[in-house]
């Protein structure tokens, strides 16, 4: 497919998608939030694709939904969920559960949706200069995009509501302190410092690190005996695998181990 809102580039193992639309600081459109949900379907299927890296465009991230989008439903009768459940959801479910690491490099406002994607994204590096707003109160709306959820997880439950409430910009600093991503660098070295953890993600053992993701997500409604459970299961699996071999004998021979995926 051509994307017209969005780039998607592969090769060696890594993709990288760019939200694509700078002069609106990539603000989400019905025609974006589509293409976004083709592509991560495209990328679960794609084998040769082992790790992704978000980004954004221009001088921002995401500054979440297009409000001036003319495909967007508007009136008194306009129902608010319904792209929610048709796109928006389906997105971060497909971020979430893709077996495969995602890295967010935050280049500027992460806003409203486009901090979701940020949340849902397994390793988030932002710029300096980069923020973080919640701002569906200021429109009168709940967050959404999974923010209620990931929210209270990442940075507790008080945070959490004076961010939704207050609808109050946060920068990178005090989200990186906060626990809402992974570090901050410098604005110049955002995509270098983040394209090399994509890379070590991209050349790693992707089925151990699909299986981390899958513990993980599993943890927040598991107890511990469940839990247990699940990480014998995946072990069990992992136990029979060749990057679990390469990873073996590239220890004993202190050597770097060269993973095949498999």
């Amino acid at each position: 497919m051509t994307y017209t809102t969005i780039q998607l580039t592969t090769g060696d193992g890594l993709a990288t998608i760019t939200l694509n639309q700078p002069d609106k600081l990539n603000a989400v459109s019905r025609r974006m939030i589509g293409e976004l949900k083709e592509c991560w379907e495209k990328l679960a299927d794609d084998m040769s694709v082992r790790a992704v890296l978000l980004t954004g465009a221009g001088r921002g991230f995401c500054a979440g939904a297009d409000l001036a989008d003319p495909d967007r439903a508007q009136g008194p009768m306009a129902d608010s969920g319904a792209a929610l459940e048709q796109f928006f959801n389906p997105v971060i479910r497909s971020m979430r559960t893709l077996p495969k690491p995602i890295v967010a490099a935050v280049n500027g406002v992460a806003a409203g949706v486009g901090m979701s994607f940020v949340m849902a994204s397994d390793i988030a590096i932002a710029a300096r200069t980069a923020s973080f707003l919640q701002a569906f109160a200021r429109i009168g709306l709940v967050p959404d995009g999974g923010s209620t959820w990931f929210l209270p997880r990442l940075i507790g439950d008080a945070r959490a509501r004076a961010l939704a409430m207050l609808a109050q910009q946060i920068p990178a600093e005090k989200a990186h302190s906060w626990g809402l991503i992974w570090d901050v660098v410098d604005d110049h070295a955002l995509m270098a410092a983040a394209t090399a953890v994509a890379r070590r993600l991209a050349d790693g053992p992707t089925l151990s690190l699909a299986s981390i993701k899958k513990a993980l997500n599993a943890a927040y409604d598991n107890d511990l005996s469940a839990q247990l459970d699940l990480e014998r299961d995946l072990q069990r699996e992992l136990g029979r695998s060749e990057d679990f071999k390469e990873g073996v004998a590239a220890f004993l021979a202190k050597r770097p181990a060269q993973f095949k995926g498999r």
